[in-house]
């Protein structure tokens, strides 16, 4: 049974920073993609970043491209987004989501995720 457990959000006042956390279990961590998409009120879901877990290729939405940071922890089994310069737009709840790449097809691109965390809700003011 695969789990994402999301942590990390919270409050923050503009240019100021967060790390979100997401532990994984139940799955084989090598050879997945693994990533953070987020959705705000009123609008639709949006990619933010994702890593292939084996090549630790990494892609970034254009809108958060030099301001934020994924990364992983291969012995915890986790992924980290490092939000800096956070903005107001940023405001969103976060989810972390994974699955293989035989599924999701495209790391960069693909959005056919099966495993989802339940989201942790970043706030900028």
């Amino acid at each position: 049974h695969v789990q994402l457990v999301e942590s990390g959000g919270g409050s923050v006042q503009a240019g100021g920073s967060l790390r979100l956390s997401c532990a994984a279990s139940g799955y084989t961590y090598r050879g997945y993609c693994m990533g953070w998409f987020r959705q705000a009120p009123g609008k639709e879901r949006e990619r933010v970043a994702t890593i292939a877990t084996a090549g630790r290729s990494t892609y970034y939405a254009a809108s958060v491209r030099g301001r934020f940071t994924i990364s992983q922890d291969n012995a915890k089994n986790a992924v980290y987004l490092q939000m800096d310069s956070l903005k107001i737009e940023d405001t969103a709840m976060y989810y972390c989501a994974a699955d293989s790449l035989w599924v999701v097809g495209s790391c960069q691109s693909g959005a056919n995720f099966r495993y989802w965390g339940q989201g942790t809700q970043v706030t900028v003011s």
